[in-house]
């Protein structure tokens, strides 16, 4: 079977995970290409990866490499571009969360995908391909917890990677659009409905340089959704324990929990402290497993000649449903939707 040539652009820490999964665990895929324009990380990518082309320039990229697709892990505010590029080259397209930085973006993104039917293109919701976030929706869907009437989700970086945050700050679009879409995403597949309303508040708890941006350290928002059900989010950036995502889809007849105690693995630490658990300290430790799963189904979608579960309509709506909570959280008002 051959396989699928990829080029990758953005080699920051998620960028080289997928770099590593493609080049070493995804099956029939090759790593053909990496683009940055940190000399560092292209540095790196040589020295670890391999015999890999390395480009500073993305279109220089996909002039150069012989490509059959691309995997986008660049800034968020390139997204959008650098997806419509790809796409009318001819190319697959992976594109990691969020679509676009704007709903007019993700229009934009839209359109092109409805113009390339023949090509695969796939987003990053990656927790939909975590074993335990499916297993959760195969109960769900099995009616275990009965009629789901709330979704809860914690998003919550550790303070560890504050330096970092704050770096990406001016390009993030704010904590809903970067963090909180995951959790709408979620709310949105778990609940099987679309909000009517949205309440956002939050602030700058710790780090007032958020401040600059309109943005909040730690923001949260309610919804309700067009079938009553009801989902609360907190996306934020001062875990002092370690990276923190836990989840809750609370029904009619039960309740599951994902996360409920985040933790590294199944150890127990006894000493002279107490009994402890460690936890995981970045997103690519937590969702390793689900970064490789997706990028799986986005080589295996190619080479069936199908299209994967999460399509560009859930980028468009979740940004749009970020950018009204956004809204409400600068403007302090209740957002009525429709």
């Amino acid at each position: 079977m051959n396989k699928i040539r990829i080029g990758l652009v953005g080699l920051g820490r998620l960028g080289f995970k997928h770099a590593e999964n493609i080049s070493r665990v995804i099956k029939h895929a090759e790593l053909k290409a990496v683009c940055s324009i940190v000399p560092d990380e292209l540095g790196r990518a040589k020295a670890e990866l391999g015999a890999v082309n390395c480009f500073t320039d993305y279109t220089e990229m996909l002039d150069k490499a012989d490509l059959d697709a691309v995997a986008i892990v660049s800034s968020s505010d390139l997204h959008g571009a650098q997806t419509v590029e790809a796409l009318n080259r001819g190319l697959h397209v992976f594109c990691e969360k969020p679509l676009g930085v704007s709903f007019q973006e993700c229009l934009e993104v839209e359109k092109a995908v409805a113009e390339h039917k023949d090509l695969v293109f796939m987003l990053g919701f990656m927790r939909r391909y975590d074993p335990s976030y499916a297993y959760a929706k195969k109960k769900i869907d099995e009616g275990y917890i009965g009629r789901p009437i709330l979704f809860r989700g914690y998003s919550v970086d550790p303070e560890s990677a504050i330096g970092g945050a704050l770096k990406y700050a001016a390009h993030s679009a704010g904590q809903f659009i970067d963090m909180g879409v995951h959790d709408i995403d979620l709310a949105r597949w778990f609940l099987q409905s679309e909000p009517k309303s949205v309440y956002a508040i939050g602030g700058c708890f710790a780090h007032d340089e958020y401040a600059k941006y309109g943005d909040g350290d730690n923001v949260s928002a309610l919804m309700q959704f067009e079938n009553e059900s009801m989902a609360f989010l907190l996306a934020g950036r001062t875990a002092p324990h370690g990276y923190n995502v836990e989840t809750e889809i609370i029904g009619t007849k039960g309740q599951i929990r994902i996360g409920a105690v985040p933790q590294k693995n199944l150890v127990e630490l006894f000493d002279q402290s107490g009994v402890t658990k460690e936890c995981s300290q970045s997103f690519p430790e937590r969702f390793h497993e689900a970064f490789a799963n997706e990028m799986q189904e986005f080589v295996d979608c190619i080479l069936e000649g199908r299209k994967p579960e999460v399509t560009v309509q859930d980028g468009v709506r979740s940004t749009q449903i970020a950018e009204w909570a956004t809204q409400s959280f600068k403007n302090k008002e209740l957002i009525k939707i429709g």
